[in-house]
């Protein structure tokens, strides 16, 4: 496959992912507002902000010829 063939596919699957990333992350973090502390909340934030990259880093590869 070209390169301009991976990255049209890798960015229809990188958005994807985010659209489907984000719908669980606010989910799980609407459900911790009910039953944690704020710290944890706070917590779980930072961590799900950063998090959503490293499953990427393969498609990202791919994407650039790897």
């Amino acid at each position: 496959m070209h390169i301009r063939g991976r990255k049209a596919l890798g960015c229809l699957a990188l958005l994807a992912y985010l659209a489907i990333y984000a719908v669980v992350a606010a989910t799980f973090g609407g459900w911790l507002m009910a039953h944690a502390p704020q710290w944890q909340l706070l917590l779980y934030y930072l961590v799900a902000g950063i998090a959503w990259v490293a499953p990427l880093r393969p498609l990202f590869r791919w994407m650039n010829g790897g």
